[in-house]
């Protein structure tokens, strides 16, 4: 009866932690891990703590981070405890200056220790999600088909009246590129400019009024309650919505598509090419001050004049682009991107013609000269070694020029002539060469064969080795 006791309760025992109702420690090897926790404050950081017990001494401790959409962790080496037996290890991810996180970035963390013993031997606890927030608020949430609003300031009205711009957008540019958005999106609405710029981190620009971040799916705003009836709403939230949406249809782990490309379908989706887009782009023709698209693969010109001239030729070459090719192309363009092409590559795939084709055509539409361009300039040609202009040419460093300038072979690459065969003995220096190693030769043989026959006498008394 009370072996069957025994067994009933091992049995009970066993029941009880499959149905979670006793938490178990995490066992690993020679490691058994608690259970890690996280604390979040924003601004500050993300403290990590993992309880464990070791069996045997830890040479290193590395904690795995990924965040959001990161294809693999990024490891931070820490001090290893000193000794066995129960410890915490701990960790402060420091969220301020260059190591600003987005709010609502997810972050999967575990802990991996290596022995002692043999590096190769290593354990790794179990995982613990987090998601960086910004707590600073109280934040009302309204969710819809596939947009969840966070605001802070309004009425429900506001809320709800920002979730219909924000479903319509996402419907409108999904429509467009074909593709199924299936994953929510959340979007945090600030009624304060200096929140707002805290949460986009530093560097934001101050004429900002939104971004999207694709990896975490997310869209800041800055909205005031006052200003949730304004024309500029019905555009900004879609703007930043078809960024997610295009990244949906193109994203791939090689590159991003051109930022002009990328700014310029927002725009042309969310206002369109409009008068003052116009007016810029002429002004910038009759100037001479146009961008070429080249130059606005990468970030846009921090002056006000340079960043709102970047968002006009970026809409109106898509607006070229859908007048020339069609709206078809342009969706085959931004696709093709999803296979990793180059820009050149997708351009090819859906216009059939190359990125610089594509910009000079554009060019040529507005009627504007090619720009000057700046930055590094390929190098002049130095100067040409003498042997290099006599070799195989018959030419001299004073017959190559012309009187009065630099001479023609020092401004052209030189000509490489085929190589001559060896002249025959006696010819000169190179027959000198000959004789000159065949004396070395028997000098070489003389010395050998007298060594030889002293080691056949025996070596001297008296004195040392000759």
């Amino acid at each position: 009866m009370g072996q069957l006791t025994r067994r009933l309760a091992v049995l009970g025992l066993l029941a009880a932690l499959m149905l979670g109702l006793v938490p178990a420690a995490s066992a690993a090897g020679w490691a058994t891990f608690g259970t890690p926790t996280a604390t979040s404050t924003f601004g500050t950081g993300i403290e990590f703590r993992q309880p464990v017990t070791l069996d045997r001494a830890v040479s290193r401790v590395e904690l795995l981070l990924t965040a959001a959409d990161a294809i693999g962790p990024t490891v931070t080496v820490l001090a290893a405890p000193g000794g066995t037996g129960a410890s915490t290890l701990r960790y402060l991810l420091d969220t301020t200056g260059d190591g600003h996180l987005s709010p609502n970035t997810p972050i999967v963390a575990r802990w991996r220790l290596v022995s002692s013993d043999d590096p190769a031997d290593t354990v790794t606890g179990p995982a613990l999600r987090v998601t960086y927030a910004d707590e600073r608020f109280s934040w009302q949430t309204e969710a819809g088909d596939l947009v969840r609003v966070h605001w802070y300031e309004g009425s429900a009205a506001f809320g709800r009246r920002a979730l219909k711009i924000a479903d319509d957008g996402v419907r409108k540019a999904a429509d467009l590129f074909g593709v199924s958005e299936s994953k929510p999106v959340d979007f945090y609405v600030y009624a304060d400019q200096q929140a707002f710029y805290d949460a986009l981190g530093p560097g934001t620009r101050e004429n900002v009024g939104g971004e999207a971040d694709a990896g975490i799916r997310t869209l800041f705003a800055l909205i005031p309650p006052s200003q949730i009836d304004d024309a500029w709403v019905g555009t900004v939230i879609p703007h930043e919505l078809t960024h997610l949406v295009i990244d949906t249809a193109s994203g791939n782990p090689y590159h991003l598509l051109p930022r002009w490309l990328n700014e310029g379908i927002a725009v042309y989706e969310s206002q369109g090419y409009g008068t003052s887009d116009r007016g810029l782009v002429a002004d910038a023709v009759s100037a001479g001050t146009l961008i070429p698209l080249d130059g606005l693969v990468g970030q846009f010109p921090t002056s006000a004049d340079g960043f709102y001239l970047s968002y006009a030729e970026s809409v109106s070459a898509v607006s070229f682009m859908v007048r020339t090719y069609g709206p078809d192309a342009l969706v085959k363009l931004v696709r093709s991107y999803k296979s990793g092409r180059t820009d050149d590559e997708a351009f090819q795939q859906g216009l059939g013609v190359d990125a610089a084709a594509f910009g000079a055509a554009w060019l040529a539409s507005l009627g504007a000269a090619t720009p000057e361009r700046y930055g590094p300039q390929p190098a002049p040609a130095g100067p040409v070694p003498s042997a290099w202009l006599a070799a195989g040419t018959g030419a001299t460093p004073s017959s190559a020029g012309t009187s009065g300038g630099p001479s023609a072979a020092a401004t052209e690459r030189p000509t490489v002539a085929p190589a001559a065969p060896l002249p025959a003995a006696g010819g000169g220096t190179d027959a000198t060469l000959v004789v000159v190693i065949v004396l070395i030769v028997a000098v070489g043989a003389g010395l050998l064969a007298l060594r030889a026959a002293r080691g056949g006498r025996g070596r001297p008394a008296g004195g040392p080795e000759t």
